[in-house]
């Protein structure tokens, strides 16, 4: 691997880092607006609800992900399965058309003398 495909996938980590952190760090922001809306909790019972809620929507987003990548993965596959399928036929279409033309000036060759 180059440093170059270092760096870029270093830089990949990186970002993917800082999303699911702030993945992370949203969960808990929208798990104490939740709890500051129920004012009659205790500081254990707010920290508990705090903490399960948290834990959830980590859990649903990671699901999430998973199901984004093994799409993405799926996508990948049909497009490289199409793009093969469509350079065969353009390959094809080349070698008939330089055979065709070929044919034409062998014709024509033959015709002119």
């Amino acid at each position: 691997m180059t440093s170059d495909q270092e760096s870029a996938r270093g830089l990949t980590q990186l970002e993917g880092f800082l999303l699911w952190n702030a993945e992370v760090q949203g969960a808990r922001r929208r798990a104490r607006r939740l709890t500051e809306q129920l004012p009659w909790l205790t500081t254990a019972q707010r920290d508990d609800l705090e903490r399960v809620y948290v834990a959830d929507r980590v859990a649903a987003s990671r699901e999430s992900l998973v199901r984004i990548r093994h799409r993405a993965d799926e996508l990948r596959e049909e497009y490289t399965r199409r793009y093969a399928r469509l350079r065969a036929r353009c390959v094809a279409v080349t070698a008939g058309a330089l055979g065709a033309a070929a044919g034409f000036c062998a014709l024509l060759v033959l015709y002119l003398r």
